[in-house]
């Protein structure tokens, strides 16, 4: 398994992951073609990426970083992860939101999120992620402990 950021989502097969996605009733890999293809999320960026998880030359999963909308700044989201159903508790889903965190902590004092899927839930919780309660907004959220945007670490 390879975790790499990738610079254009039209450039690598995804149909496969949009295809289970939409048969498992999820329509987030739908949406994230829909928004690269329209223009309106592109994690273009320099603090924004988008990265794949492959088994040879097969996409099995998929995970994005976004700048929160609701923030000023300093405050990264959790967009768009989906892992193929077989590769799922082998590690993929892990190693993508891994990349993600990664990636966050040179930006952001915070990553968050928003799932009302209680797998997924417990899944973030293991990586680290607090419940948050009472915003509708976000249900997790994993601090980096910094009060402000990061951007000073990076070189």
């Amino acid at each position: 398994m390879i975790v790499q950021e990738v610079d254009d989502l039209g450039a690598i097969d995804i149909a496969e992951l949009l295809t289970e996605s939409k048969r498992e009733g999820f329509r987030n890999i739908h949406r994230l073609v829909n928004d690269y293809n329209e223009g309106s999320n592109r994690f273009q960026h320099e603090d924004e990426a988008l990265f794949e998880c492959r088994v040879g030359h097969r996409v099995i999963g998929i995970c994005g970083l976004n700048r929160d909308p609701h923030s000023n700044g300093s405050i990264g989201r959790i967009r768009r992860l989906y892992v193929l159903k077989e590769f799922r508790s082998h590690g993929a889903g892990r190693r993508l939101v891994e990349a993600v965190i990664h990636k966050a902590s040179n930006y952001y004092s915070k990553l968050v999120l928003r799932t009302d899927n209680p797998k997924a839930a417990d899944f973030y919780m293991k990586l680290g992620f607090k419940e948050v309660k009472g915003d509708v907004r976000i249900t997790h959220e994993l601090g980096f402990g910094c009060n402000h945007g990061c951007h000073a670490s990076i070189l």
